[in-house]
């Protein structure tokens, strides 16, 4: 069982922390049946990606204020669709987790969440699946490139005041892992969006099944991580 030291945890948000995959889903529908593409095939091939890049691909929209809308229709949609019991739900592990990591003061943040979701949608989402807010977020809006590119996770370590290669960051898509690797960070893969054998193509450093194969201590200034990489 790997035991690893790091002195930052950079999380993705949505198939790592949260599950909103009912209400993406539904919303990727109803965009599709619209634009006229196949909903669930684009859900499959966007996770991970900043949802302004993939209307922009999809759905062919290069007007910017019409591009801003339906960012919003779109994350509005999953929303409504908590409310409704088919959004966004916790995943297990996560509170353990984050509790353990947050369990010493710093004098500096030491994990963020870094998400290709706006910075309108991320925080409610959290909320709504009663995540703790961390400290430092980086959202789509904040960054001028999105995953698979290496600048959101660049900042994410910046806003912890560390390089890239001394974080760990938490993923699920291979979108996410390539973005993590090209920014210089070691990636912890949780098998919930995709299949182990999906993960392994990205050649993560560790794959787990789920949030509950991680325990995390201290020691000194590092975060001590053991990992239980039994499929």
């Amino acid at each position: 069982m790997p035991i690893v030291k790091t002195k930052g945890l950079l999380f993705d948000m949505d198939g790592t922390l949260v599950d909103s995959t009912p209400g993406v889903i539904q919303a990727w529908n109803d965009f599709g049946k619209r634009y006229g593409f196949d909903g669930n095939a684009v859900a499959d091939a966007t996770h991970g990606a900043r949802l302004v890049d993939s209307l922009k691909r999809y759905c062919h929209i290069t007007d910017e204020a019409e591009l801003h809308a339906e960012v919003q229709r779109f994350e509005t949609d999953v929303l409504e669709a908590t409310r409704r019991g088919q959004g966004v739900s916790l995943l297990p592990g996560v509170l353990d987790l984050l509790g353990a990591v947050s369990s010493v003061q710093h004098d500096r943040p030491i994990w963020a969440i870094v998400t290709s979701a706006t910075s309108l949608y991320a925080p409610k989402a959290l909320e709504a699946a009663g995540v703790p807010m961390p400290e430092k977020l980086i959202t789509a809006d904040r960054v001028t490139h999105g995953k698979p590119h290496p600048e959101p996770y660049l900042a994410g370590a910046a806003a912890c005041e560390l390089e890239a290669k001394d974080c760990i960051v938490v993923e699920d898509a291979p979108n996410g892992i390539k973005a993590a690797q090209a920014a210089g960070s070691r990636v912890l893969a949780v098998c919930t969006s995709h299949s182990r054998a999906q993960l392994e193509g990205s050649k993560p450093d560790w794959i787990i099944t789920r949030l509950t194969g991680v325990k995390a201590s201290w020691d000194g200034e590092d975060i001590v991580l053991e990992i239980d990489e039994t499929p």
